[in-house]
């Protein structure tokens, strides 16, 4: 076994490829399944605190909706130009209806199983003075029969998509996840997922895990050095049979952990505005990138630059091809 601390090592930047093409995303296919929510902004002035207590008084001037979880990640594909489905779960009721039209708004296919038993996770975000003041979380774990018909459609659908992106908020949908990581792979697919939890173990066999700094060490614990740090992703991404392990890391960007190379990646944020939903856009964008076949560094180029568009926008937004090649 290659010893993982000894894995050439190298930083990308901007002047290591100066110039990355737009590669044509019509034709890429991406299923994104997971944990689907919505996310709604209420947006008002503080002028005054409460008499009650010691707290802001919000007065609402305006509401948004827009999409959230896993829904997000498929927005954020969308947007770039690449066809993408969604297979979540949500309630039946009004808030999974307006998922339902969202969806349609962004040319998203809807793969939605309606679950009477539950209610759609919404998160409500109270933001005054361009500042988020509250967020208030709705939520209910999918049912069984709801979970097991998920999965029948999963294994139907999966023939017509190239890219498989696998979105879990531990809130209960993809509870099949192992499933569905063996069935992709055998199937030949691209599968990209986003983790969270305690156990890693039933994301094995992936093709890229991109957990963040904090997810990464809840599993590994800490590290004090980059070359700490590079043995325990390479443990972890040879224990769990991935092809890739890509951990997100703020302010210190992302490296990439391969069998072949380590690649870091400087953050190219100009200006952080919102971090919620960044790390949708860089896996939207990282498998849009891959699905096209676009080379892993340039790939990685891409969605580090996307997520840094990302931060400077407010709330769960997307990146256009436009706003990401300067077309």
């Amino acid at each position: 076994m290659t010893n993982p601390t000894a894995t050439p090592a190298r930083l990308l930047s901007a002047d290591s490829h100066p110039f990355i093409a737009a590669p044509n995303l019509a034709a890429v296919r991406i299923l994104v399944v997971g944990d689907v929510m919505l996310d709604r902004y209420w947006f008002g002035d503080v002028s005054r605190i409460s008499p009650e207590a010691p707290v802001p008084i919000v007065r609402i001037e305006k509401r948004e909706e827009r999409l959230g979880g896993a829904a997000n990640v498929a927005r954020n594909a969308a947007a770039l130009g690449a066809h993408c489905g969604l297979l979540g779960v949500v309630g039946a009721d009004e808030a999974g209806e307006q998922v339902a039209q969202l969806l349609a708004e962004s040319r998203i296919d809807s793969y939605l199983q309606r679950d009477a038993a539950i209610s759609t996770i919404i998160k409500l975000r109270v933001i005054g003075r361009q500042q988020q003041l509250l967020r208030i979380d709705f939520e209910d774990a999918p049912t069984d029969t709801v979970l097991r018909d998920k999965l029948t459609q999963f294994n139907a659908l999966l023939p017509d998509f190239d890219v498989v992106i696998l979105s879990d908020y531990n809130k209960g949908s993809l509870v099949n996840v192992a499933h569905m990581i063996e069935a992709g792979r055998a199937a030949g697919k691209i599968v990209m997922v986003d983790p969270k939890g305690d156990d890693f173990s039933r994301y094995a066999g992936a093709t890229v895990l991109t957990p963040n700094k904090s997810e990464f060490r809840r599993i590994v614990g800490s590290w004090s050095s980059e070359e700490q740090l590079t043995a325990k992703a390479q443990a972890l991404r040879t224990e769990l049979r991935l092809d890739a392990l890509l951990l997100t890391r703020s302010e210190e960007g992302m490296s990439l952990y391969t069998a072949h190379e380590v690649l870091h990646m400087h953050a190219d944020a100009r200006e952080v505005f919102d971090v919620s939903g960044a790390g949708d856009t860089v896996i939207a964008t990282m498998a849009s990138m891959l699905g096209a076949g676009m080379p892993m560094a340039d790939a990685i180029m891409t969605a580090n630059r996307a997520g840094g568009i990302v931060v400077g926008k407010l709330g769960t937004a997307t990146v256009t091809r436009e706003e990401l090649f300067g077309l």
